[in-house]
């Protein structure tokens, strides 16, 4: 017995030591595993590498593959929501992972041909569906070398792209899925031994934003078109084709602006396209594996005009007669509003692609005179010909080639540079570019010194491959290899207004300020003090008879919000004189101002301002300054009106009480003092009144400022503002189409307040004193 005992406690440590050594034994056994508290070793694997979900077939063979056939779904965390990637990209030539002993396995040295992406950071986050990368293999001052870069995602529903690589060179468009996406970036080449071993890995966050206007997409026909664009039989575009081609250019677009707003330091700020979930065309494998997708939603719009009416405006347009400049537009924008049923104060952002085009009689006239891009109304509307999207890629696996495609264009572009497109792919370029010229007017751009509101979109090529073929513009080879320097861009005083258009706002941004029009005072010694309550953003100081911008003052500091953009700045003539050529110094100079909000206020000569109709005498002796806001100028039968308020001048008067007069306007103010006297602006008519103190005299308040509401031509409400935060509320009607804020600059108080009357307050602004 005491043998039997002994056997026996030897063969249960036996089985434990043996348990010990085979872990994975326990793996498939449910009540072994409930019972045991040390976790097994697939289970620390999977913390250590996470499982790729990038199919073997896709993958090369040094990704690591499970091989483990027992793991249950009962040993699954539950589904969660997608998190940013954490870990680190990797450029190398074998991923990490783990022995079957548990040791980590020593990591394969780095190739030296391994992708580095240098245009974005691993693990950052983006609001677009398609992006721009840069990127070199290597280090291209050591290793030059041509090969092809392909992008495998770790999503299996879309299929890797390959791209060229020229002189270790490479750009590349990214399609990412909302959420997380890990990407891996293989690098082949010819004359580069073990070519599977050059891979490296990125990580990209994709948040789609839908709390901002959208950029809807759209394709005006004539009532009577047949959907084809005008081209050869053996060349026709359908309505189909010209969708997709259309819905490609639009992410173009997003991922050039995207790229150019964070080279200027805005972060990847972009504005979104409205989109719906249909037929995939993004990838030229999604029409055959019937891949359904969320993407860009292109509108088809027939107009109520026929096409060879339609053609008969573009051809009466040549001429550029102001009769029917703008026939063409009004057409589109006809069409546009009855279609969407447009309610008035709806705001719409709408690129449209008029299909009937007639190629060359008016392709050049229908898009640089006809199609303009206007920013103005409730429905800002850009709007382009069709005579160019022949050469548009389709998809993502169309870019370089069309972009490369030196063939002789039937049809070639010649725009008022004076320069012939004669190519497919500098035709792709005035198409693409110049309607996005046209998105650039529609987003409150002005033709500038440089970038895409000039002809430099020509270059727009440059931004989406590594080498250029040959230009029948320039007559030259092209350039090799097309570096990021070497691009067109958006100007930027352009990235300017699009950092605050309501576009491209992010949830992080300030909420926009009502009620924040740009005042300008002027003050004593020949300063100009300009207030804003969101901000100053930036000036564009024009010399002479200049149309064109080319000096200004930047107050963006990054892409820090409207906290980061001050709310004062003083100017004066000698520094705004600095910043002019030496040819113009001598010139007239004007101004526009750029608020938060991009609200602006427009000084036409800043020696004016100065001048001494702008300086008050105060009865005790004090100069007082008016002001210069941007309210709406009154009519003609208005007449000037000045008051200077008793309390400014004299410390005895203490200002009680304003009444305000109105009827649908505002008639008058009467400002009362303590003393039982009055002060009137305006016609007291005697219709309704409203009363409301102004001021806590045993508080110590002060008046400091007013909310204007305008109506049409008058003054329909005003909110009184005072020193302890206070607001009264709008006297008055709440009701106007605008509204501003009239407060004085730190350092100074309201001395009076002065504008034009005529049956109605039509205009209104302070005098300010020290």
């Amino acid at each position: 017995m005491t043998f039997l005992k002994d056997f026996r406690r030897r063969s249960k440590a036996s089985l434990q030591s043996l348990s010990l050594e085979l872990p994975f034994q326990r793996n498939g056994d449910n009540s072994a595993s409930k019972g045991s508290s040390t976790p097994d070793s697939s289970s620390r694997s999977s913390r250590i590498t996470p499982p790729s979900s990038i199919s073997a077939e896709a993958s090369s063979s040094l990704l690591p593959v499970s091989t483990n056939s027992n793991t249950s779904s009962a040993h699954l965390s539950p589904p969660q929501r997608p998190v940013p990637i954490t870990s680190q990209s990797t450029r190398s030539s074998a991923a990490t992972s783990v022995s079957a002993n548990g040791c980590p396995r020593v990591a394969a040295p780095t190739s030296p041909y391994a992708p580095k992406v240098v245009s974005i950071s691993d693990n950052s986050w983006v609001h677009q569906k398609v992006l721009l990368i840069y990127g070199q293999i290597g280090n291209p001052n050591q290793i030059s070398v041509d090969g092809t870069l392909s992008v495998i995602h770790n999503h299996e529903s879309f299929s890797s792209i390959t791209w060229p690589v020229c002189d270790s060179h490479f750009k590349a468009l990214l399609h990412l899925t909302p959420g997380p996406n890990k990407l891996r970036l293989d690098f082949a080449s010819s004359k580069v031994p073990n070519p599977t071993l050059h891979s490296s890995w990125i990580s990209i966050n994709y948040l789609p934003l839908a709390n901002m206007p959208p950029l809807q997409l759209a394709i005006i026909l004539g009532k009577d078109s047949d959907g084809t664009v005008d081209a050869n039989p053996d060349n026709q575009t359908d309505l189909s084709t010209a969708i997709s081609k259309f819905r490609m250019a639009a992410y173009l677009w997003q991922a050039f602006t995207g790229e150019q707003m964070f080279r200027n330091n805005f972060g990847r700020r972009c504005f979104r396209l409205e989109e719906e979930w249909q037929p995939g065309t993004i990838s030229s494998r999604d029409a055959m594996l019937g891949q359904m997708r969320n993407e860009a939603k292109v509108h088809v719009i027939r107009c109520d005009k026929t096409v060879s009416e339609l053609r008969r405006i573009a051809g009466a347009q040549q001429g550029c007669s102001a009769e029917n400049d703008n026939e063409l537009f009004h057409t589109a924008m006809d069409a546009v509003t009855r279609y969407f049923d447009l309610q008035p104060g709806q705001n719409r952002y709408v690129s449209a692609l008029f299909l009937d085009t007639h190629v060359g009689t008016t392709a050049q006239v229908a898009t640089n005179h006809s199609a303009p891009g206007s920013s103005a109304g409730d429905v800002k509307l850009a709007i382009f010909g069709s005579q160019a999207i022949r050469s548009y890629p389709s998809c993502l696996e169309e870019v370089v080639p069309a972009f490369t495609d030196c063939a002789r264009s039937d049809a070639p572009m010649f725009p008022n540079d004076g320069q012939e497109y004669g190519s497919n792919w500098e035709v792709l370029n005035y198409g693409i570019g110049g309607h996005l010229h046209q998105v650039g007017h529609m987003l409150g751009c002005s033709h500038g010194e440089d970038g895409i509101m000039t002809p430099d979109y020509s270059l727009l090529n440059r931004t989406f491959i590594t080498r250029e073929t040959y230009s029948t513009r320039t007559k030259s080879p092209g350039l090799r290899p097309c570096l990021p320097t070497d691009e067109c861009s958006w100007h930027r005083l352009d990235t300017l207004r699009f950092r605050f258009h309501p576009c491209f706002r992010l949830p992080s941004d300030v909420p926009a300020v009502s009620g924040d029009d740009i005042q300008a005072w002027p003050v004593d010694n020949g300063k100009v003090l300009i207030t804003c309550a969101s901000g100053i953003a930036f000036i564009e100081i024009y010399s002479g008879d200049d149309e064109v911008c080319k000096s200004f003052m930047d107050y963006v500091n990054g892409d820090s919000g409207n906290c980061g953009i001050p709310k004062q700045i003083m100017l004066t003539e000698s520094k705004l004189r600095e910043r002019i050529s030496e040819p113009k110094k001598a010139k007239g100079l004007r101004l526009k101002i750029f608020s938060g909000s991009l609200s602006t206020l427009a000084i036409e000569d800043i020696c004016q301002v100065k001048s001494k109709q702008f300086i008050v005498k105060l009865p005790n002796g004090q100069a007082g300054y008016r002001g210069m806001s941007s309210p709406r100028p009154g009519s003609a039968g208005a007449l000037a009106e000045e008051l200077i308020l008793d309390c400014a001048s004299t410390q005895t008067k203490l200002l009680t009480t304003v009444k305000i007069y109105h009827d649908a306007f505002i008639t008058a103010l009467e400002f009362c003092y303590e003393d039982s006297t009055s002060q009137v602006f305006g016609k007291r008519t005697g219709l309704q009144s409203a009363e409301c103190d102004a001021t806590d005299i045993r508080r110590g308040e002060a008046l400091i400022g007013f909310l204007i509401k305008s109506g049409p031509s008058s003054v329909s409400g005003i909110e009184i503002l005072t020193s302890l935060g206070r607001k009264t509320g709008v006297l008055g009607s709440a009701v106007g189409e605008s509204s501003h804020t009239l407060i004085p600059p730190r350092g100074y108080g309201i001395a009076g307040i002065s504008g034009s009357v005529d049956a109605h307050i039509e205009t209104l602004s302070l005098i300010i004193t020290r």
